[in-house]
């Protein structure tokens, strides 16, 4: 087996470099209501008012940015195509990020078809949108930039879907788990000879990812500990080699669901430890595991990892919505109910400053039955 790229902080700072100017710094919120339950003064770091309506754009941007650069110093051309798998969130980041890097027309949705040459006698198989045929001239005259194509398991929210294709993307559908989405991304990859960009795994994206430690730390310099939701484990890995190569004193939590606890396992039993059939989870954006490049960052550098359970996700989630008028995902809701559970409770009270980050937004409306499915409401 390869051994893992060694990231630094000089990675990171370089992908702060890149991405000067192209996002938005993220603003750094607290709520009297949630700190009184917790105990705790929270800070709450809002990726879901990034571009994209999460984290995502980072790493993505980092990395199609690195590309390009590379091209350019070796006198060669853009990549032909980029290519990766993804829940929904990394889609539409990476899908975004390509096609700035074009002459680009409005905003559109593009009809969603099997796909012969792809202009690099590729053939992919994707899907074609009802009532979308009457965008398939307008689409092809404005897309810009490089193509991307997008592999997204088939329960992936139909929101995150439609904004895949409104960047330009191509949309290949795969089955729910790891295996699939890896396979089919190769298979595009071959097909396209397209570069893959793999969601947490990449080190441009994890480097970017990492960008968010700056920023917290330029805000709130009293932090003393930073909670993550963890999936893949990119922004975690990027967000921990910032935090501890300027503050290794700040505590960084990870925290997932106990429906995907892969990250625990791994971490309590000290090697990787994946998880085959993850079951399902209402955090749909981390029901995936983490890597063979992000674990040895996780290893190394993160100080714990917080379980909690769907119940618990749920409540965080409205709490939220209802105390900070935030539409956040219940992806995002994890870190918070981390530290509203019963063991984050218990951690020395010298944890004061806590940073939360609210990684994304990107909300399914039409997916909400869990509303009106919990029992009792919110405090």
């Amino acid at each position: 087996m390869a051994e893992p790229p060694r990231l630094g902080l000089c990675d990171v700072r370089e992908a702060e470099r890149r991405l000067r100017e192209r996002l938005r710094r993220t603003p750094l919120l607290t709520c009297a209501a949630l700190g009184r339950l917790a105990r705790r003064r929270l800070l709450f770091k809002c990726e879901l008012f990034q571009r994209t309506g999460s984290f995502k754009i980072r790493g993505a941007l980092n990395a199609v940015r690195s590309l390009v650069e590379g091209s350019e110093r070796a006198g060669g051309e853009l990549p032909r195509a980029v290519v990766t798998h993804s829940s929904g969130n990394h889609g539409q980041a990476l899908a975004c990020a390509a096609q700035a890097e074009g002459n680009v027309g409005p905003d559109f949705e593009p009809q969603l078809r099997e796909r012969t040459g792809c202009g690099h006698g590729a053939r992919v198989k994707a899907e074609v949108g009802p009532g979308q045929r009457e965008l398939q001239a307008f689409s092809s005259a404005t897309a810009g930039g490089i193509p991307a194509y997008i592999v997204v398991p088939r329960t992936a929210p139909h929101c995150k879907q439609d904004a895949i294709r409104s960047y330009g993307a191509t949309l290949v559908p795969c089955e729910p788990s790891d295996e699939s989405r890896a396979e089919t991304a190769a298979r595009v990859v071959r097909e396209t000879g397209g570069v893959m960009v793999h969601p947490s795994q990449e080190p441009a994206v994890i480097a970017g990812q990492g960008t968010i430690a700056l920023e917290v730390l330029e805000q709130a310099p009293e932090v003393n500990a930073v909670v993550v939701p963890v999936g893949g484990g990119g922004m975690i890995a990027g967000i921990a080699i910032a935090i501890k190569a300027l503050r290794p004193d700040v505590k960084v939590f990870a925290a997932e669901p106990c429906n995907a606890d892969d990250c625990y396992q791994s971490k309590l039993r000290g090697e990787l430890t994946p998880s085959p059939h993850p079951q399902e989870t209402i955090a749909d954006a981390v029901r995936t595991n983490i890597g063979p490049n992000t674990w040895p960052i996780i290893r190394d550098l993160v100080d714990d990892v917080l379980t909690v359970s769907e119940e618990e996700i749920k409540q965080a989630t409205r709490l939220v919505w209802e105390r900070m008028k935030l539409l956040i995902e219940p992806t995002a809701g994890v870190g918070v109910a981390a530290v509203l559970s019963e063991r984050f409770q218990a951690f020395p009270r010298d944890l004061e400053h806590i940073c939360i980050v609210l990684c994304g937004g990107n909300v399914d409306l039409s997916s909400l039955t869990w509303l009106t499915e919990r029992p009792g409401t919110a405090e």
